[in-house]
């Protein structure tokens, strides 16, 4: 007799996915569905999907969405949570997104300390939209818009979130994960449990960053972006919890 020992989530839908080979994305959404199915909460999750590599992130998972603006799913949150303070809400956003056009919701929707959960995948560049430059692009990556490497005298270092919203006083959990292997794959879900663990608890603002990959914009193959991933991204933004309700901090 057969056992069933893996089988899809019931908060992701059974199609084919349009993400690159090699593309975390679909890990993320399976993890998310996992954690949506273990407690419980898929009739009342909300979704918000932004513009990006996300965008279609309404196809795949078997719960109502939103489709924010470019930068503004913080603030659709917001407006969802509020008028339906009962949902659990999460916005599931990427780098180019969130800590550009969309710097100004994050931390803002972080330091009101609004009752939501945040999903952060950052793969260094936009992924989407013509693989340019973003805030979290490393030093000398190169893009379409920044042909011979990131200048950091003339653009700046790249931006890290977890670092900038743990700085803020208000209550918060905050995390950085990467979904490069399996171990790091294995604390990424259980960071974003907690995430929503505390959503429902209705405790405080989550904000879960997932280091991702991006072989098409990369240039790499799905090994070779793994390596990169885990020798340069991961040094550079340290993994571990940033900020969490009971004072816990990792990584300060």
């Amino acid at each position: 007799m057969s056992k069933v020992v893996f089988k899809r989530p019931k908060a992701l839908l059974p199609v084919t996915t349009h993400y690159c080979p090699g593309c975390s994305h679909g890990i993320v959404h399976r993890i998310i569905a996992e954690c949506i199915d273990e407690l419980g909460i898929q009739e009342r999750t909300v979704g918000i999907a932004p513009v990006g590599c996300s965008v279609l992130a309404y196809d795949y998972f078997d719960i109502d969405f939103f489709e924010a603006s470019h930068g503004r799913a913080p603030a659709v949150a917001t407006g969802a949570k509020r008028a339906r303070p009962d949902l659990i809400i999460f916005a599931y956003q990427g780098d180019g997104d969130l800590a550009s056009i969309g710097m100004a919701e994050i931390v803002h929707s972080c330091n009101r300390g609004e009752k939501i959960t945040v999903i952060f995948i950052n793969n260094t560049v936009y992924g989407m939209t013509g693989g340019q430059m973003a805030p979290t692009t490393m030093p000398g990556q190169v893009t379409t818009t920044s042909p011979y490497g990131r200048d950091v005298e003339h653009i700046g270092w790249p931006i890290r979130m977890c670092e900038i919203l743990s700085s803020l006083k208000t209550e918060g959990f905050i995390a950085r994960t990467s979904a490069h292997s399996t171990k790091e794959i294995i604390k990424t879900k259980k960071m974003i449990k907690k995430a929503f663990e505390l959503q429902i608890a209705n405790k405080c603002f989550s904000f879960v960053e997932v280091l991702s990959t991006c072989p098409t914009n990369w240039g790499m193959t799905p090994v070779q972006s793994q390596k990169r991933l885990e020798e340069e991204l991961v040094p550079y933004y340290p993994l571990g919890v940033f900020k969490s309700p009971n004072g816990d901090k990792a990584n300060s």
